[in-house]
């Protein structure tokens, strides 16, 4: 009696499940569907329990059928991606991990569980069909590539020391052909300064094509920069990759450090060998393409938490720069305001003349956890309310004013960076300003010591013995 209570709250919990489970005994009929299967599949429990499964799915065989494989195999089969015709004739692609079901080391059934990913795979393979249809597979289009990369180095607002020496650091990476790597928070425009690179580069008339690796499953990111075959796996079709289309222009991929580490290999030996295979091919595609790639957190903080592969890291680190917060460049702000009041007066066909000396005190008090973007955002958001000839104190949101409240020196990140600048000075004047030593002793990688020394622009010091030791 406990045991069918048992089963049966299972089954109803199963039901609230956003993942389809189906149970097959092993003769291959079905024996349970949870309500997402019945979902994905488009048929009832009541017309389905007890029939065979290739009589529910006769788009599927022995072979691509994934529960039928591990029944055969007794093997478990995890994250395959499947393409089948549902029961309503619908083309459906799910990510499927299936294991058999043993008792005294035989074979009883095998479960499944499904994962829908049909609207996703066809928003990829859209993008890629836009994008060949944007390039004209490849060929040559100077409106073309302008339609990929609109921006340039005039379109980055900024007059700041960091940001002036990094447009001209970032200008003579566009005059080579070299890999570059970039890091940034969310927000602080590295898109901006990819698609300048492009323009400013001897490929600007080639395309420019960006892919955000954390934006699709890691099933379908491989066909898309690779491209697929017919027949590679059930439901492929013959689809140009991104590094196809990208030829003799660029391959921005953000968020690289979001790339399953299997898939970081295959880049790698692109890198190496410059050729591509289709997934499902074996025809070897030479390329040439420029690859720019981006992560939001430190490239080394990734290769030592196993996000990043660190031989690709060497490969894509030939040239790197960090583009700084926000908050490191606040004399930006005034030029961020005006700039982004100018646009959006354009917009909304306003008057607006700019912020009160009350607003832009806020303003240089605020973190701006969201960086430049934030900025944008939050003027769009006032002037698209409000038209007035000076944004003041009471058309901002709630959260500024009240941040306000708060001396910027009493606040918590505040106090975190003058105490990360003292230990960072005194571990240099310990270490007599040796990089490599001082790096050893504060257990962080070098390139993040020099980021630190060059954000909180450290000078040399003088330690109490009165003696100065060099910079090594």
């Amino acid at each position: 009696m406990e045991d069918l209570f048992l089963k049966e709250n299972i089954f109803k919990i199963l039901d609230y499940l956003e993942e389809g489970i189906h149970i097959i005994d092993k003769s291959g009929k079905i024996i349970y569907y949870n309500k997402f299967a019945q979902k994905i599949d488009g048929i009832d429990k009541s017309s389905s329990i007890g029939k065979h499964l290739l009589e529910i799915y006769p788009s599927l065989t022995h072979d691509s059928s994934t529960l039928l494989r591990v029944m055969e195999t007794g093997k478990p089969i995890f994250n395959v991606e499947q393409t089948f015709l549902n029961y309503k004739g619908k083309n459906i692609t799910t990510i499927n991990s299936s294991i058999p079901i043993k008792s005294k080391n035989k074979i009883l059934g095998a479960l499944e569980i499904s994962k829908d990913i049909t609207h996703v795979r066809k928003m990829s393979e859209k993008i890629v069909d836009l994008e060949n249809e944007l390039y004209n597979n490849g060929k040559e289009n100077k409106s073309a590539a302008k339609g990929g990369a609109k921006y340039t180095f005039s379109d980055i607002i900024g007059e700041s020391k960091e940001m002036s020496k990094l447009k001209s650091y970032a200008s003579k990476a566009a005059a080579t052909d070299s890999p570059v790597l970039i890091y940034g928070d969310t927000g602080t425009g590295k898109e901006l300064f990819v698609q300048a690179i492009h323009n400013s580069s001897l490929r600007r008339y080639k395309p420019f094509i960006a892919q955000n690796c954390a934006a699709i499953p890691a099933n379908l990111l491989e066909g898309i920069l690779f491209g697929t075959l017919k027949g590679g796996f059930t439901g492929a079709e013959n689809r140009p990759g991104l590094f196809e289309l990208a030829e003799g222009g660029t391959l921005f991929l953000d968020e690289i450090n979001s790339m399953p580490l299997e898939l970081q290999s295959k880049l790698l030996r692109v890198l190496q060998d410059w050729t591509i295979r289709r997934v499902g091919g074996t025809k070897v595609i030479d390329i040439n393409v420029r690859i720019i790639s981006a992560t939001n957190v430190p490239p080394e903080e990734a290769v030592n938490n196993k996000q990043l592969r660190r031989d690709l890291y060497y490969r894509l680190n030939v040239i790197n720069f960090g583009i700084p917060p926000l908050r490191d460049r606040k004399e930006d702000i005034p030029i961020l305001a005006d700039h982004f009041i100018k646009k959006f007066n354009k917009k909304f066909n306003h008057r607006t003349a700019g912020v009160s000396k009350d607003v832009m005190k806020i303003f240089y008090n605020y973190k701006w956890p969201g960086n430049v973007r934030e900025l944008e955002n939050l003027m769009e958001g006032i002037m698209s309310i409000y038209d007035v000839d000076l944004i003041d104190r009471d058309k901002l949101p709630p959260k500024f004013r009240e941040e306000n409240t708060v001396s910027e020196k009493d606040s918590l990140p505040e106090i975190l960076e003058e105490t990360e600048k003292r230990i960072i000075t005194e571990a240099l004047i310990k270490n007599q300003w040796n990089i490599t030593y001082t790096a050893q002793d504060l257990k962080i990688p070098r390139q993040t010591l020099q980021y630190k020394i060059s954000k909180y622009d450290l000078k040399k010091q003088m330690p109490e013995n009165g003696h100065i030791f060099s910079l090594i």
